[in-house]
């Protein structure tokens, strides 16, 4: 299935533009991508060694065995995030969004990306929603270190392309709106 929107008039008769992040068919999630020989095993160990130094060299292994494999960025992600390793996090999932885009067919800054690019793809809805998920991730990332307008910035285009706010950027932005910073 190829990506689709929808038209709608808005409220002050306008036509809009939409994309409904929950309309696909039963598509390829990233975790169904085939891995290539060993790295699930790579990972599973990386699991079953969490909190010991080996646990990254092991995911560091995957990811040069499959430098561009989904599921390789996901594990990588979640290790330096559970281990408070912010800014390596943060660069997985910019890693995440770079690659991710690419097989999108958007060569295009995030902060540039359109309702209209995305949804002239080629590539299933369900890589949409893992574009955006990486790009919120990036944002709350962003938010725990401290750097409120990049952060925000990031959360308003997921909500901005998300207009029904499926992925809740939108309230968190609600809930960063009333932080003292």
């Amino acid at each position: 299935m190829t990506l689709t929107g929808s038209m709608e008039l808005s409220a002050s008769g306008s036509v809009s533009n939409k994309m409904d992040l929950l309309d696909m068919d039963v598509q390829e999630m990233y975790f169904d991508k085939p891995l290539p020989e060993g790295v699930a095993g790579l990972i599973s160990d990386a699991a079953d060694a969490y909190g010991e130094p080996e646990a990254e060299a092991l995911l560091q292994k995957a990811l040069k065995v499959a430098p561009e494999h989904p599921m390789v960025h996901v594990a990588l992600y979640r290790y330096y995030f559970y281990q408070h390793r912010f800014a390596e996090a943060l660069a997985m999932a910019d890693k995440t969004i770079t690659d991710c885009a690419a097989e999108l067919g958007y060569s295009g800054a995030w902060e540039a990306v359109t309702l209209a690019a995305l949804q002239a793809s080629e590539v299933t809805m369900t890589r949409v929603r893992y574009y955006l998920m990486a790009l919120k991730g990036a944002g709350l990332i962003c938010l725990r270190m401290g750097r409120w307008e990049e952060g925000e910035s990031r959360l308003k285009k997921v909500a901005e392309l998300d207009a029904e706010d499926r992925l809740g950027a939108s309230a968190i932005l609600q809930v960063v709106d009333g932080w003292d910073r």
